[in-house]
């Protein structure tokens, strides 16, 4: 998502010929893979801070400095924006300047209780020329700042941390420290860079890379103050702290990666911060689902009598996922419509239908038709998308974004993810309005769903396994997949995946159709994986899946068996078992996509074909 960079030097210590400016710019175009919509950059000289920040591309904040250029400095900081608070405009654009204009800061992340820290501001006084949650937590540290005597600019970081809920970085700077940026993290990427007379900061080490590959990896709920000769970290308390030294070991052309070997592959590594991400800010002081994005009447959303999911392609397998998860939890009937075939149909659709379109880019051109069409026959459309203020948001009645980040690579890996999660939010958050579950029922689904993230990075981190599958499997021309309840639209995403980046044969089956003619596909070496439903949860579908397995492999199959952690009865009829954690049964698609999209990745790689272009296809379909 959004990128951060920051840099400070000593004059005169070494002969360069460049700037604060000319770094800070610098890791912003390198970080542009991220996805953005503003740009901005402050630097201090003389006693001063001076900024520029402009909505749009780097390109656009390079004409603004060209008409009004900034003094040389040799202390900087830069940002670029995906929205979250407040659209893509300028006076949202970071950085944000208080104090007088003395201080600047940016910032990534989100601040869940911005709200109630605004409100107390603005009863001091403060006056707020944005609608971001970044102003209130700069607006805060001014106020610590301002407290002090000492006008000890990391000390009043570390009383604003404390304030602060959520996930963020934030860098800041001041007038009265020319040598000096104040730094923190907590559940959002931050990286030191070290240099020669010259220290940097970082969203990832792309933001530096073209000045060294001497790094620092700070820990959760840290702060770094950085001169041009040192740094030093704390902890919130103000209790000394280490980082962690590394050498980054790639050159600048794969920064843009991360390091990965294709965007893909890092996409995936992505997801526990897109789930994450996608789930934060949600809950209230009260602790009650608030999605703020949904602005349309509560009594019409009391009284819808069907839901129609409208999606393509990967997006519509999020949107099976998502129907036996709101018909359980709403008991509302859901249907899944392909968008493309939605409107040629006829549907059956009125002004109690709720119609939930998903998309990554918001500007699937099927997808948007489709919901012309639900509109003009009076439905309400919420959207859940990935991209702020594109077409498909705003041609709908209600928005609920997901937090993935961009997705650069073709076949679409965290989007799914983040759609499924968000997808569960609005299931929920109706549930709650119409009285469907208890409050405490909501809660403890809630939990669950906020320990995915780390449960997904465990699947990640013994991806290994699931690699080395993929190698060994790459002269197979013809992969199947089965699964039953949620399994099954992860089953037809696991076959997706690899028909997209692969070109073999794949096709996903629901277990129960095996008998019903499937099964004749099976032969001596055909792969088969099978995702297993939990045996803590729906006893009756767990045992006909093993059986399923038994079946297939009885004539020959080689079957790779995705199960939970403790089920020992997939052990004696599996070729190759690959664990997930233990997750709810409606949950699990959210563990059990993972390694599909590993292996698929693996394979193609290893068959020596570009995953993050496949043949033939676009990232955004925006034709019909």
């Amino acid at each position: 998502m959004c990128g951060i960079v920051g840099y400070v030097g000593q004059p005169g210590a070494v002969d360069r010929d460049y700037y604060a400016l000319d770094v800070v710019l610098e890791g912003l175009r390198r970080l542009e893979y991220r996805g953005y919509d503003s740009a901005g950059v402050a630097v201090v000289s003389e006693g001063a801070v001076d900024h520029r920040k402009k909505a749009g591309k780097v390109a656009a904040l390079d004409a603004e400095l060209a008409a009004s250029p900034l003094p040389n400095s040799i202390l900087g900081i830069g940002h670029t924006r995906w929205a979250t608070h407040g659209g893509p405009t300028d006076p949202n654009a970071h950085p944000h300047v208080v104090d007088n204009g003395r201080m600047a800061v940016v910032h990534n992340g989100i601040i869940e209780n911005f709200s109630e820290l605004r409100n107390e501001l603005a009863g001091k006084g403060y006056n707020f020329v944005s609608d971001t949650d970044t102003e209130v937590a700069a607006t805060l540290l001014a106020d610590y700042y301002n407290k002090d005597a000492a006008r000890d600019l990391t000390a009043a970081m570390r009383l604003t941390c404390r304030r602060l809920e959520g996930a963020f970085t934030l860098l800041a700077v001041h007038a009265d420290h020319e040598d000096r940026i104040v730094a923190a993290r907590r559940n959002s990427p931050l990286v030191i860079g070290l240099g020669e007379h010259e220290n940097f900061l970082g969203s990832d080490v792309s933001g530096f890379i073209d000045y060294t590959k001497q790094a620092v990896e700070m820990g959760n709920d840290q702060i770094v103050t950085i001169t041009a000769e040192d740094y030093e970290i704390t902890d919130f308390e103000g209790n000394r702290a280490e980082g962690k030294p590394f050498e980054v070991k790639w050159d600048a052309a794969a920064a843009e990666k991360g390091g990965f070997s294709s965007f893909m592959d890092k996409e995936i590594h992505d997801q526990p911060a897109a789930v994450r991400d996608t789930l934060l800010g949600r809950l209230d002081e009260r602790g009650r689902l608030s999605l703020d994005e949904l602005h349309i009447d509560e009594a019409v959303l009391r009284s819808v009598d069907k839901i129609v999911v409208i999606a393509c392609g990967t997006a519509a397998y999020a949107g099976q996922v998502a129907r036996y998860a709101i018909e359980h939890w709403c008991r509302i009937p859901t249907e899944v419509e392909l968008a493309h075939e939605f409107r040629y149909r006829d549907p059956i659709v009125n002004e109690k239908t709720l119609v939930v379109a998903l998309s990554q880019s918001g500007e699937t051109m099927d997808t948007l038709m489709a919901i012309r069409h639900a509109r003009e026959q009076g439905a309400k459309v919420v959207a859940i998308c990935n991209t702020n203020g594109s077409s498909i948001p705003r041609e709908s009645d209600a928005s609920l974004y997901t937090h993935a980040g961009p997705e650069i690579a073709v076949a679409s890996t965290k989007a799914f993810l983040a759609q499924i999660t968000a997808a569960y939010l609005l299931g929920l958050y109706l549930a709650q309005l119409r009285g469907n579950m208890y409050a405490d029922e909501i809660v403890d689904v809630v939990d669950e769903l906020q320990k995915m993230p780390e449960k997904i990075q465990e699947v990640i981190d013994a991806e290994e396994q699931v690699k080395k599958l993929g190698t060994d499997m790459v002269d197979s021309s013809s992969v199947l997949f089965l699964g039953r309840h949620v399994g099954f639209p992860v089953a037809l995403e696991g076959a997706l995946k690899l028909k997209e980046i692969a070109y073999i044969h794949a096709e996903g089956f629901a277990a129960g159709e095996l008998k019903h003619g499937p099964i004749a596909l099976i032969e001596e070496g055909q792969p088969v994986f099978v995702v297993v439903p939990s045996p803590r949860g729906r006893d009756s579908l767990h045992s006909k899946v093993v059986s399923n397995i038994q079946e297939i492999r009885a004539r020959g199959a080689i079957t790779i068996v995705i199960a939970e952690e403790g089920d020992e009865s997939v052990s004696d009829y599996a070729n190759h078992v690959i664990t997930v954690p233990q997750a709810p049964t409606l949950l699990q698609p959210l563990l059990a996509t993972v390694p599909l999209q590993v292996f698929a990745c693996a394979l193609a790689g290893a068959k020596g074909y570009d995953v993050d272009q496949p043949r033939n296809l676009a990232k955004s379909v925006t034709v019909e």
